[in-house]
């Protein structure tokens, strides 16, 4: 008998985060082979009257194909993958594996390569703009072995977190969305971070179960060459199979100009990917009451409670700041006092300490008013 939260679950996605409506196809792409959700989300496609199409993938084929892949392979796999997206009205991503790492022995040179095809070509330039998406990871026994947690202690958290009420996060973000739209100066400061930038006329855009499963960000971008100062991010970091800590990074006028981490000569090699790379293309807080540790998943980690994420890389087209990259790295620091604490300013008026908003208009962002 199947989980009736993957039910709920799938419910939710094709009615609510994609809203798919009769007649349109939805592409669910799942990595990790994760069948009894895939099939949930072909029920209720076909119960909305839409036209569910599947790819099935899997990280270690990914990692074969990419150990040798050269530049006219990968721009006719993006060529073939670009045709049926381009057919698509609605995307559901899923993720999940037993190995974060999988990626971690194929060559940088070889990543970028399938970020400015692959990744270019069909996500930034078709999905992302043209259909409406969601991506979201499943509960494995990886996934729990990284937050510390029992199988099913991770699962019953996993349905909690990625089943809340998002309509109810989605109106108490509309307060945030208005101060942000507002905001000129921001400065951002804590252990090892003295950071300020600008987000004027920069729109901010709420995030609440919509785009990603678990959900609840608020994201914009700041203008690109107002970032100015030094930010040390205090969680791990998985990039292109790694897992980087300790990362800090110093910026002046908008540009990354030293960045140092647990593998220093790494990381520079992802800002040197691009010019685009050593420039911010996302600026975004994080409220989900129920994430309160990393787990070194970004999907869930860039939605920790008290936490933001400043991203290098590529922006966003309804945030855009006009950063180019095939980059767009999603890296967080928590404020809340156990992990250092730390203040946010807009336009220097205090709106959160030690990851709690303490203005009236954003109290309701708090995570006791969101459960």
């Amino acid at each position: 008998m199947r989980d009736p939260r993957i039910q709920i679950l799938a419910r939710n996605l094709i009615n609510y985060s994609v809203r798919l409506q009769k007649g349109e196809n939805v592409l669910i792409e799942n990595f990790g082979l994760q069948k009894e959700l895939v099939k949930a989300l072909v029920d209720e496609a076909y119960k909305a009257g839409g036209n569910p199409f599947v790819s099935l993938k899997d990280h270690e084929v990914d990692r074969a194909l990419l150990l040798n892949a050269n530049e006219d392979q990968m721009n006719l796999i993006a060529e073939f993958e670009a045709t049926v997206m381009k057919k698509m009205d609605a995307y559901i991503g899923l993720r999940a594996g037993d190995n974060i790492s999988e990626l971690s022995d194929v060559p940088s040179e070889k990543m970028a390569l399938h970020g400015k095809t692959v990744g270019t070509k069909v996500h930034r330039e078709i999905r992302v703009p043209k259909t409406k998406w969601v991506v979201l990871r499943y509960p494995s026994a990886s996934m729990a072995q990284l937050a510390g947690m029992s199988t099913e202690a991770f699962e019953n958290f996993y349905f909690d977190v990625c089943n809340l009420d998002y309509g109810k996060m989605d109106k108490a973000m509309d307060t945030l969305v208005e101060l942000m739209n507002k905001t000129d100066k921001v400065r951002i400061t804590g252990e090892g971070t003295d950071l300020t930038f600008s987000i004027k006329d920069i729109p901010a855009i709420k995030c609440a179960g919509e785009m990603n499963i678990p959900d609840g960000e608020v994201y914009t971008a700041p203008v690109k060459n107002s970032v100015n100062g030094t930010i040390t991010y205090n969680t791990p970091s998985p990039y292109q199979g790694f897992t980087f800590e300790n990362i800090k990074l110093t910026f002046k006028d908008g540009k990354v100009v030293e960045a140092t981490a647990n593998d220093t000569e790494r990381l520079n090699k992802i800002f040197d990917t691009d010019e685009g790379a050593r420039y911010i293309g996302e600026f975004a807080i994080g409220v989900n009451p129920y994430i309160q540790h990393p787990m070194k998943d970004i999907l869930f980690d860039e939605k920790i409670d008290g936490s933001f994420h400043f991203t290098p890389g590529q922006c966003y087209d309804d945030a855009f700041n006009d950063n180019h990259s095939s980059i767009h790295w999603d890296i967080v620091n928590i404020q809340r006092p156990e992990y250092g604490g730390g203040e946010m300013y807009f336009d220097d008026v205090l709106i959160r300490k030690d990851g709690r908003f303490v203005i009236d208009e954003l109290l309701g962002l708090n995570p006791e008013n969101l459960k």
